[in-house]
């Protein structure tokens, strides 16, 4: 590294300097003394520089002996790093492991120092990377093995020999006490988390500038709803003051009476990136915001403290947006099935009552409604006849009753009596005479006969019929 420092800082010999250097540099200075001028055209001030071929000139054999018409080629500059890298030997190295990484057999970790800011690439190949130790994770602090490599894409990285973790790592160990503490104040409850609106009137949205998750997000979303509509604030998603633009942008969408939901959204990165959404600060104003937030940070390995206090965690921005509207084709066909069983049940129940009322109609009351009439007609029929016979037979019984009475009376009648041979006597009074010592002599009578009757006078009486 102090090589590469040496090659970029150090000035050429004088001698190696090319005097048609020397004439731009006095034309610069000159075009800079005109007042007129406003600007530096790089074009205009210098001169055509010819550079002749790879082949066709002698390359200098140290970095120092360059010039601007015999330059190095890039390759040959890569190729002089990279000896002088190899020559550094292996060394142990400690860090804290910011991410972690496998594929194909092969591990690739993201090494952050463990005080100051700096971070480096190492990379565990073959047996190296399939042996690691379980231990080793995010956030452990590691010891390792390495051997410095350049790479032909001029990044600077170390490959691992043997990892070993001693402990957790200054960031985690801090990481995971926040997380402690906002858990112990009840940030992170479900009783404290709000349900989602079923389709939002507006979605707010806080991401990168023209990033990916955006993006998703709006992709996926549109394709379950075409009709939803955002409001998306771009703000910084990574480094120093990511926190608080995304705290402001926050604040702002919480506010907005249109906004019913609001979707934080990160395309992923490194353990070093995501840091912001672990910031306390963002983590206390999301537990405070009144709109539901949803987090959708990285993927699904990833997890910040801002995933444990949204009121809902997408696994990637692609999951936020479908998970953030309802899907229209879904929602027609559960409104299809709806209107199939509302057609069914009330069909079904219009069918159910037309049996009801056919089986009513079968019934012989309806079919023949007149039978009933017909019934009561033949028992007033019967009764009628029953009437009249019990009427006839206590006519006949009265009748006989009748003659047999008339016959008493007609036998027991005075003109009966009269018509055998009898007679009544009547004193003068009209009064019948029953005893004849009550009569005297001298007294006029009145007897009568069956036919007539005869006046006359009492001679004499006796006591008794018996002569």
């Amino acid at each position: 590294m102090r090589m590469c420092h040496q090659l970029r800082d150090s000035p050429a010999p004088r001698s190696a300097r090319p005097e048609p250097v020397t004439v731009r540099r006095a034309e610069i200075r000159r075009i800079g003394d005109n007042r007129n001028m406003n600007f530096y055209n790089p074009s205009a001030a210098r001169t055509t520089l010819v550079v002749p071929p790879v082949h066709e000139r002698q390359l200098p054999a140290k970095s120092q002996e360059t010039t601007a018409t015999n330059p190095w080629p890039l390759a040959l500059l890569a190729q002089n790093l990279k000896n002088y890298v190899d020559k550094v030997p292996e060394l142990w190295v400690e860090a804290q492991v910011a991410s972690l990484n496998g594929r194909g057999g092969n591990v690739f970790m993201e090494l952050k120092d463990v005080q100051e800011d700096f971070s480096f690439t190492l990379a565990l190949f073959g047996r190296a990377g399939s042996g690691l130790a379980a231990d080793v994770t995010v956030g452990s602090r590691i010891v390792t093995r390495a051997k410095p490599s350049l790479w032909k894409n001029g990044k600077l990285s170390l490959i691992g020999k043997e990892v070993y973790a001693v402990g957790t790592g200054n960031l985690h160990e801090q990481l995971q006490r926040l997380r402690e503490q906002l858990a112990a104040e009840g940030l992170f409850a479900d009783a404290r988390k709000k349900p989602l609106p079923m389709l939002p009137n507006r979605v707010g949205l806080i991401t990168g500038r023209d990033s990916d998750a955006e993006k998703d997000v709006i992709r996926n979303a549109s394709l379950r709803w075409p009709g939803v509509s955002f409001e998306v604030r771009n703000t910084r998603v990574q480094g120093e003051g990511a926190a608080q633009e995304v705290i402001a942008a926050l604040a702002e969408l919480d506010a907005h009476p249109e906004v019913d939901v609001i979707v934080i959204a990160r395309g992923g990165g490194s353990f070093e990136d995501l840091l912001p959404f672990s910031e306390e600060s963002l983590i206390r104003a999301v537990a405070a915001a009144v709109t539901p937030v949803v987090s959708a940070i990285g993927h699904e390995a990833d997890s910040p403290i801002l995933d444990a206090v949204a009121d809902l965690r997408a696994s990637t921005p692609t999951d936020a947006g479908k998970r953030i509207v309802p899907d229209i084709s879904e929602e027609a066909a559960r409104i299809a099935e709806a209107r199939a069983r509302l057609d069914r049940a009330v069909l079904g129940y219009v069918g159910m009552q037309m049996s009801y009322i056919a089986q009513l109609r079968s019934r012989p009351v309806f079919t023949h409604p007149d039978s009933a009439l017909l019934m009561r007609a033949d028992e007033v029929n019967r009764l009628r006849e029953r009437a009249l016979r019990a009427t006839e037979h206590r006519i006949e019984r009265e009748s006989g009753t009748l003659e047999h009475t008339i016959a008493r009376v007609r036998s027991l009648s005075p003109a009966q009596t009269l018509s055998r041979g009898y007679s009544i006597v009547q004193n003068s009074a009209g009064a019948i005479v029953r005893d004849a010592s009550v009569l005297h002599e001298g007294e006029q009578i009145t007897v009568r006969a069956a036919t007539g009757s005869a006046q006359a006078t009492v001679t004499s009486t006796n006591p008794s019929n018996i002569s």
